[in-house]
């Protein structure tokens, strides 16, 4: 546990996040070792099927996860305001809640696999590719994944960003290895890869909770037996009333990309490709700001507990400086070797890898050139995030994405193809940018400091 109301601003944030990063780190090389894997190993359909199947993923755990983070503030506040008891409620709260929505979640998705990806107008050839990895996907690490979010979300709060991040890593490593196995030698396809992000997902889900219950203080501990938990609904309503709102706008992102993903499905398999293998990349670049958001939060949090509002001010100023520069010199490389980067993801062989290629390219230059845009309006949200006020963040969300990208989207789609498509994304961070800064601005985030939180 650490706590983070005491000591330099920036050097704390920097050191919570790093963790965090180094995890981030391997899970995106992970996503780009096995979109490389499935283009090169398996076929642009296959890497299609993939791709389709992120954004409702995304979605799915969209709203369930604004909920974790509502429990994250919650633990994050009352540990900064050192009453430890109630951060253990919040604790075994989330947990309960997280198990049996990942349960009904799983089931809900499975059931409506095939009709969620026709009215995502997948191409035919990849549709059934797609339907059986997200059904093998989703019947299998839904739980895991939910189980996963909430330790992770709980530890971050009390301080300890470098526990999950160990067990992600190793989670990473292990489905790399099973990828490479059970594609190239077992030759099982794409449902290879499927089955290898579940065994790994499965075996970072009981390793974290073997740790947490036999290493962490008593107050965050999920015990297996069940007459020992602790659902308490106060504390459930005031986690839904921060996390709510945050869940929403996880949720709309999820499908927007759902939207956006729609919108490109119709130009074919190779433009759908290039889009899932450019997303990989374009993740990867993301991954500093949406750490440093996440430690600057936990930051935010435990010092709205204490009522430092001189560090939260300091630690925002850090945040953008780390997050600023790390997000150029990545843009840099990006923009600079996008061509070589896109080719890793396809084979020389296969009838579309000019296309391929040239359309990725094409996003990642477009895209990732206005990064800092999104890096902004992360960091500055994050900080909103961290005190609780969570509803004008997703009106700004709902703004640039629905307001914004996807009305965008649909009119250049028209006149530029996909090209237009692109150009919708960094207008839509803009003015998303544009609404977090307003909103840090005027001070209202600090009303939400939660009033319960010495009692």
């Amino acid at each position: 546990m650490n706590d983070l109301t005491q000591g330099k601003e920036g050097k704390q944030i920097l050191m919570f996040a790093i963790p965090m990063l180094i995890g981030n780190v391997f899970q995106q090389l992970y996503n780009i070792v096995d979109s490389v894997v499935v283009g090169k190993y398996i076929g642009s359909v296959a890497l299609a099927a993939v791709g389709a199947s992120f954004p409702i993923l995304f979605t799915l755990s969209a709203l369930v996860g604004g909920i974790a983070i509502g429990g994250s503030v919650l633990v994050s506040q009352y540990f900064g305001a050192k009453n430890y008891q109630k951060v253990k409620i919040t604790s075994d709260t989330l947990q309960i809640f997280l198990l049996v929505s990942s349960v009904i979640l799983s089931i809900i998705f499975f059931l409506l696999s095939r009709p969620l990806f026709q009215l995502l107008s997948i191409p035919e050839e990849v549709l059934p590719s797609a339907v059986r990895y997200f059904d093998i996907v989703i019947l299998t690490t839904t739980i895991p994944m939910f189980a996963l979010f909430g330790m992770a979300s709980i530890l971050r709060g009390v301080g300890n960003s470098r526990t999950p991040v160990t067990f992600m890593v190793i989670s990473f490593l292990i489905n790399i290895l099973l990828d490479l196995l059970f594609v190239l030698v077992f030759k099982w396809g794409i449902d290879g890869v499927a089955w290898a992000t579940a065994i790994a997902s499965i075996f970072s889900w009981i390793a974290l909770w073997y740790h947490l219950n036999k290493k962490e203080d008593n107050m965050i501990k999920f015990n297996l037996n069940y007459k020992k938990w602790e659902f308490n609904w106060e504390n459930f309503k005031l986690s839904l009333k921060i996390g709510l709102p945050s869940g929403i706008q996880q949720t709309l992102v999820g499908l927007g990309s759902m939207a956006l993903l729609a919108i490109v499905s119709p130009f074919g398999v190779a433009t759908l490709a290039a889009y899932t293998a450019a997303g990989r990349i374009d993740m990867f670049v993301s991954m500093p700001a949406m750490n440093l958001a996440a430690a600057l939060s936990s930051f935010v949090g435990q010092n709205l507990g204490a009522e430092r509002y001189d560090r939260i001010k300091n630690g925002l100023k850090q945040t953008l400086i780390y997050s600023t520069v790390l997000c150029l010199a990545l843009m840099l490389v990006v923009v600079l070797f996008s061509g070589e980067i896109m080719r890793l993801f396809t084979d020389v062989s296969s009838p579309h890898f000019e296309e391929i290629v040239s359309i990725g390219k094409e996003y990642l230059v477009i895209v990732t050139s206005f990064y800092i845009m999104f890096t902004t309006m992360f960091v500055v949200n994050g900080v909103t995030r961290g005190a609780g006020a969570t509803f004008i963040p997703m009106l700004i969300t709902t703004l640039s994405l629905w307001v914004f990208r996807i009305p965008l989207a649909i009119i250049l789609s028209k006149s530029f193809g996909t090209t237009g498509i692109w150009w919708s994304i960094p207008v839509g961070w803009t003015a998303g940018c544009i609404g977090a800064i307003i909103y840090y601005k005027s001070g209202l985030w600090k009303k939400h400091r939660v009033k319960t939180v010495l009692n």
